[in-house]
């Protein structure tokens, strides 16, 4: 079984991310996610948040997107703050996924976020026996 990426993400819309905190301990959070065109997956944060503070000092994550049907997309990748043409496409890709936040990032209530996957994998737990298959990542 195949799963799309970028497909997958956007039917789905919320996940985890852990982060590693400033003593190398996991720190997770549920929020939403959005993706690029390329596959890059985009969330936001407050800019004051410890994700935000994690991720300045290391950006090494995981990510589990999902759940709720009985699947999910496990990955792990990178983290990083987009800047210029980068942060415009990775900010419409997210209002565009959620119009009922764009108002926050008007007024700088949040950063974007962006993560560059380098592995990822569906796991389908809806049968008697888990079913694991390797993603193949877009790019």
């Amino acid at each position: 079984m195949t799963v799309d990426l970028i497909d997958y993400v956007r039917a789905q819309r919320a996940g985890v991310v852990s982060t590693l905190g400033p003593g190398g301990q996991p720190q997770a959070a549920y929020l939403t996610f959005a993706v690029t065109d390329r596959g890059e997956l985009v969330f936001d944060a407050k800019p004051d948040s410890r994700k935000v503070a994690n991720l300045r000092r290391d950006g090494r994550v995981a990510v589990v997107i999902g759940g709720p049907d009985g699947t999910t997309l496990q990955g792990e990748g990178t983290a990083g703050f987009p800047a210029g043409a980068d942060l415009d496409r990775c900010t419409a890709a997210y209002v565009a996924a959620f119009p009922e936040f764009a108002g926050s990032f008007d007024a700088g209530a949040v950063v974007v976020l962006r993560v560059e996957l380098a592995w990822a994998r569906f796991g389908d737990f809806r049968g008697a026996t888990p079913e694991f298959h390797e993603v193949p990542l877009p790019g």
